[in-house]
């Protein structure tokens, strides 16, 4: 499918507020049916091809980014999604076996923080729109706020009881999008803990009920931590989390920048790039649990956030050389014996994202524009909708109309879901993870 560049630099520049008026308010159509102007966003983010959905150039950093350019999609083949794999959220083997149909088909599986319903909708969304699975990622903090910001949060409460929640009401809608779904949580440290202990109490009470766990995965960032300090406390949580079939994410070297409470923007740069030593020593540590299912955030330079071209330096080589020390350590004949996870993708190319899924990763967390685009969203409806949200009562049209449909909450909401659903959906792009629901 070739696009329209002129056309689509002015779609895509609805972040100036007053192309979003001159393209929406000229439509009186579109005024009409509620100014839901985010569904052509989404389906115009879905249909490019080639899109750098990682780079600063998007959201109006800079105009003339290569996602404007006409390009052809590659025909690709992709194998059989494993039987086990199924609609709504995946856990234990069917998890294994998504994970490892990523590995081998080379694309890799956003991984989105959430801070509401609203936010974990659009993954959902997004995912539907573009075929692939989604992962649904709770931090500590979005918990929190799920919960209440006013919820009493003694002991992490409502950080668990939030994250509970979110996870109950995937687990309700997801198979109503047709999409793999993984819950997940995000980056714990030492001092959290007691947030994940919570989690997982509720999960071995689920798994007594319906024989798998709440949630699929956790994450423990114990990388602060000396290295045999990190493995061994993530091996007794192995140990715990495998009687149940959940998978353990683990981040080796540290991961820079400032993301939900957790700020590495000062550290040391030597600490983020990880040794393949260090990753086989991890690997092989976990691998003594029985049962054990594991996924490592080696750090190769990545940083949270999103920076200008040039202030970070991704080293994806690190996960290229760790695998193939694994394999000699292992005298294994598979190639990509660890699963790789990237965090701090934001400013990355699409060069270095490719090669480092062509290293085995298979997830790619997702929050900086996610965040952005959401917000985004909103601006744009109140730009485009200004003149009727400045009371209940008149607008253009008459001194004596009403605007509730207009500033009905569900309105601005939409808009950012949607704007965000199409953020993904350029994500995905980028991650090879567009039509790879090839079912069994």
């Amino acid at each position: 499918m070739r696009v329209n560049n002129s056309f689509l630099s002015r779609v895509w520049n609805i972040y100036d507020s007053n192309i979003i008026v001159s393209l929406f308010l000229s439509s009186n159509s579109i005024i009409k049916s509620k100014m839901k102007f985010g569904t052509a966003i989404v389906a115009i983010a879905c249909a490019l091809n080639g899109a750098n959905a990682f780079a600063p150039s998007t959201f109006g950093v800079r105009s003339n980014s290569a996602m404007f350019m006409s390009t052809e999609a590659p025909a690709k083949t992709v194998t059989k999604l494993p039987s086990s794999v199924k609609p709504g959220v995946v856990t234990g083997k069917a998890l294994i076996d998504l994970l490892t149909h990523a590995k081998e088909n080379k694309y890799a599986i956003p991984g989105v923080n959430i801070v509401g319903s609203n936010s974990i909708n659009s993954c959902m969304e997004a995912a539907q729109k573009y075929g692939g699975p989604v992962m649904v990622t709770f931090s500590k903090g979005g918990g929190q706020y799920i919960a209440g910001k006013a919820a009493d949060n003694t002991d992490d409460a409502a950080s668990i009881a939030g994250s509970i929640a979110g996870a109950k009401h995937v687990r309700e809608v997801a198979k109503l999008y047709g999409v793999p779904v993984v819950l997940h949580t995000d980056h714990c440290q030492k001092a959290w803990l007691p947030w994940i202990d919570g989690l997982l109490d509720a999960s071995e009470e689920y798994y007594k009920t319906h024989g798998e766990p709440l949630f699929s995965s956790h994450m423990l960032d114990l990388s602060e931590e000396p290295l045999e300090e990190n493995i061994a406390i993530c091996k007794t949580y192995m140990e715990r989390m495998a009687k149940i079939d959940m998978l353990l994410e683990f981040e080796l070297g540290i991961t820079g920048g400032e993301e939900d409470g957790v700020d590495n923007t000062d550290v040391d740069s030597s600490r983020l790039y990880t040794q393949p030593e260090e990753v086989f020593y991890a690997y092989e540590e976990l691998s003594k649990v029985d049962n054990a299912a594991f996924t490592c955030a080696a750090s190769f330079g990545n940083v949270h956030g999103v920076y200008a071209p040039g202030n970070v330096d991704l080293q994806p080589v690190i996960l290229h050389n760790s695998q193939k020390y694994i394999k000699e350590k292992l005298s294994s004949d598979d190639n990509k014996p660890m699963f790789f996870v990237f965090h701090g993708g934001s400013g990355s190319s699409t060069e270095d994202i490719r090669y480092a899924i062509e290293a085995g990763v298979i997830k790619m967390n997702i929050d900086t524009d996610t965040q952005w685009a959401f917000w985004d969203g909103i601006r744009g409806y109140e730009a485009a909708n200004h003149d009727y949200l400045q009371g209940q009562i008149g607008n253009p049209e008459s001194p004596d109309k009403p605007n509730k449909k207009f500033y009905d909450p569900r309105m601005a909401l939409r808009a950012g879901e949607e704007s965000m659903a199409g953020r993904l959906c350029k994500a995905a792009e980028d991650l090879n993870c567009v039509d790879v629901l090839n079912w069994a």
